[in-house]
């Protein structure tokens, strides 16, 4: 059980796999009001920053599960480097599906709603592991502006612009599900750089290592491409933010 391996490639030196920044990360970890001892479940948790960082700054216990084998295998070192390997624990597998057999203060899946079929079901999984009285984070893209063309909208990797909503209807979808936005924060251009341009130097530094990888042409293909893409289209059109509920 794996991602496909390109994602391995590309973000291998990313520590957080979402375009969001490590202060920003910071600011939703002490928006939250994080008590210590609280539990929290990440699905879809990558290299483990959000779980590593909130335990060593708020005392939380967690449990973070994803599919990348590289991920797991980088947020279990990453626990070691912040001495907080006791209070959290990573299990590689698919979190489609998974539920905690301990009720969780926090129940998360920060930019990976596709384990359930999208926000709604996203939102019942993670109700299935909450204690009463706790709060779902979801991560999830959304419209800075409309496009205005369904090439654009490509442009951006979707596949339509029925895939994501601007910020007001997203925000508006949540209430429709039963539950008050709590909190909430956004990226911006700088945290989507970060995600993005990052890619770059990986691919290249890559290339340069395994110029004769079956990958090699498609990670030249990406490595050629992406920066014009992005600026062009992603950069400008889609945001993404992390959105505390709690059900009302």
């Amino acid at each position: 059980m794996d991602i496909p391996r390109i994602f391995n490639i590309t973000e291998s030196a990313h520590r957080i796999h979402n375009p969001i920044t490590p202060e920003k990360l910071a600011t939703l970890g002490a928006a939250l009001r994080l008590e210590s001892g609280a539990r929290v479940l990440d699905l879809g948790s990558g290299s483990g920053e959000m779980l590593c960082t909130w335990a060593r700054d708020h005392g939380v216990i967690g449990t973070g599960i994803d599919m990348s084998q590289l991920f797991t295998e980088q947020a279990k070192l990453r626990a070691e480097e912040l001495g907080v390997a006791d209070q959290v624990k990573f299990i590689h597998g698919d979190a489609a599906g998974y539920v905690s057999d301990e009720k969780v203060s926090v129940a998360a899946c920060v930019g990976a709603t596709w384990i359930a079929g999208g926000v709604g079901g996203t939102i019942e999984l993670l109700a299935r592991s909450l204690r009463p009285g706790g709060i779902i984070l979801i991560g999830e893209p959304y419209w800075r502006q409309l496009p205005p063309t369904e090439d654009i909208a490509k442009g951006c990797l979707a596949n339509s612009i029925s895939d994501f909503l601007i910020l007001p209807e997203l925000l508006a979808s949540f209430v429709r599900l039963g539950y008050d936005i709590v909190e909430m924060v956004l990226a911006d251009q700088d945290g989507w750089d970060r995600y993005e341009a990052a890619k770059w130097l990986t691919m290249h530094r890559w290339l340069e290592a395994n110029p004769d990888d079956e990958l090699a042409k498609d990670v030249r293909a990406n490595l050629t491409s992406e920066p014009e893409r992005y600026a062009a289209y992603t950069r400008e059109y889609l945001g993404w933010g992390v959105f505390a509920l709690m059900l009302r």
